[in-house]
């Protein structure tokens, strides 16, 4: 494979309203070991199959050329990330890209616990962990499985060997968990860690949720503010589209991400790669690059980059959550 010999290290990404694209979302797996309500259907999805996913060696190189271009964060999902073999070395492979990019994993935690150590030592930098509820029924309820216990065992054993900043990403839903905004926030008083609350995005029909159980950031603030004085605070490094506050007293602090009611299109700076080798320049739109069948008829690393560059200048403005689909695909499919 011929490298990309213009990489000297400043390389900058911009679509067409100058944003900077920095941020690589890939995809591992389209599998999953929960089934939760806003996300699949109680049988679950069918999967794309072993010869359809795109192999670590593929994603590797997606990565190298992304990270030549500029990319300086990549954040392996899924599905769910763990249940896929050899992602701890393929997550060894990334860390040794020469330009060093922030590596990142978002999980349900179901199986963290027993690979924290092996995340760490392979060169994971930190972790976001999907959380619902604290309740062990609702959590139940939530996601059709028990469990709620081994994903505090995986919390607790990431915060041991210094996967951090954690970040917990926490969904209420109108009339299903709502109730636990402040019992999640005040997770932050004892522990550095952030908690997320993102608004509920109905991506695709069939599901146990609807779009009128979507409670909106105004809320989830005034909900906060009940809890104790709410401060706005800056946000270093690669920003997202979380706005950031912190408890009066907390170690740790408070994100809330306003998917729906407000558009934080302004800010991102995302590209993700689907497990089946789809790029996407949006999450909620329906616009995708092939990358797999180029992948696998011979495409020179110019020619990778030219697409990946494609899909850069393809980003939209924002979405059009109100007006589109995400093309068929549910949450799980497409990575988050």
């Amino acid at each position: 494979m011929r490298r990309l010999s213009s990489f000297q290290g400043t390389n900058i990404l911009r679509d067409s309203f100058l944003r900077k694209i920095d941020y690589l979302r890939i995809s591992v797996t389209d599998r999953c070991n929960l089934r939760c309500r806003y996300c699949m259907p109680e049988a679950g999805v069918p999967s794309v199959g072993h010869g359809g996913i795109l192999s670590y060696e593929e994603l590797y190189r997606v990565a190298r050329v992304s990270v030549e271009l500029g990319v300086r964060k990549i954040r392996l999902t899924g599905g769910e990330p763990l249940v896929r073999k050899g992602l701890i070395d393929f997550i060894a492979s990334l860390a040794q890209l020469p330009q060093q990019p922030e590596l990142t994993l978002t999980t349900n935690g179901l199986l963290l616990a027993e690979n924290a150590v092996a995340l760490k030592q392979a060169g994971l930098s930190r972790i976001n962990i999907s959380l619902d509820s604290l309740q062990p029924e609702r959590f139940k309820e939530i996601s059709r499985r028990a469990g709620l216990e081994q994903v505090l065992a995986g919390l607790e054993a990431a915060d041991a060997v210094g996967l951090a900043p954690i970040k917990i990403n926490m969904v209420p839903i109108l009339g299903v968990n709502e109730d636990e905004i402040a019992d999640f926030a005040r997770l932050t008083f004892e522990n550095p860690w952030q908690v997320r609350f993102i608004e509920f995005m109905p991506v695709s029909s069939g599901l146990d949720y609807t779009p009128d159980q979507l409670y909106p950031a105004a809320r989830i603030q005034a909900d906060l503010q009940q809890v104790a004085e709410l401060n706005e605070e800056e946000r270093p490094g690669i920003l997202g589209p979380a706005r950031i506050y912190r408890l009066q007293g907390a170690a740790g602090t408070i994100g809330i991400i306003p998917a729906v009611s407000e558009h934080f299109c302004r800010e991102c700076n995302r590209l993700r790669l689907t497990a089946d080798g789809y790029l996407r320049p949006c999450l909620l739109s329906p616009d995708e690059i092939d990358l797999r069948t180029i992948l696998r008829s011979g495409v020179d690393d110019e020619g990778l980059a030219a697409l990946l560059e494609k899909s850069v200048a393809a980003k939209p403005k924002q979405h059009q959550l109100e007006e589109s689909s995400v093309g068929g695909r549910r949450m799980q499919g497409i990575g988050g």
